[in-house]
């Protein structure tokens, strides 16, 4: 391989880890950060960590690795240009993603519940719920479906209430 044909090695690497870095500071949180499933005390202080400062970081290395990019188009072939595209459409989804709220998302209010009977339902007897009674009605609100929309609205016996858990 002559020089004249290659491309310089730091600057795909500079560019790869600034992609990756980018790319890390919005899916990090993302995977750390999910209900029914242990997370780690410490885990949890880097995601948030992490989020926090996400939009700068991805920011950042977006901002870096479209100068590299730049820098290396007009010396690559059609493949390496396709990498290019590839990463800059990573680290610009990430800056996109990293300033949108995304567990809002996952983590949306119910506006309109709806019910089974008790016979009908299918619960387990060792499953836990969040029960409401309010004059004649009373509404029973599985916790594993509570633990992804956090808040719903509904009415009890003609009165509007918001169950959160």
């Amino acid at each position: 391989m002559t020089p004249s044909n290659s491309s310089p090695r730091f600057p795909w690497i500079a560019l790869t880890a600034f992609a990756l870095v980018g790319v890390a500071a919005f899916f990090f949180p993302a995977f750390i950060i999910r209900p029914f499933r242990y997370q780690n005390p410490h885990a949890l202080l880097w995601a948030m960590a992490i989020r926090d400062r996400a939009p700068l970081i991805s920011l950042l290395c977006a901002i870096v690795s479209f100068l590299l990019i730049a820098a290396l188009w007009r010396a690559s072939n059609i493949w390496r240009r396709a990498g290019l595209v590839t990463l800059g459409f990573l680290v610009t989804f990430s800056a996109v993603m990293s300033r949108m709220n995304h567990f809002e998302w996952m983590f949306h209010p119910v506006d309109s519940a709806k019910f089974d009977s008790e016979a009908a339902s299918k619960l387990g007897a060792d499953e836990m719920i969040l029960a409401v009674r309010y004059g004649q009605d009373a509404r029973a609100y599985p916790i594993r479906e509570m633990a992804y929309h956090h808040i719903l609205n509904d009415v009890v016996d003609g009165v509007p209430i918001a169950v959160t858990y």
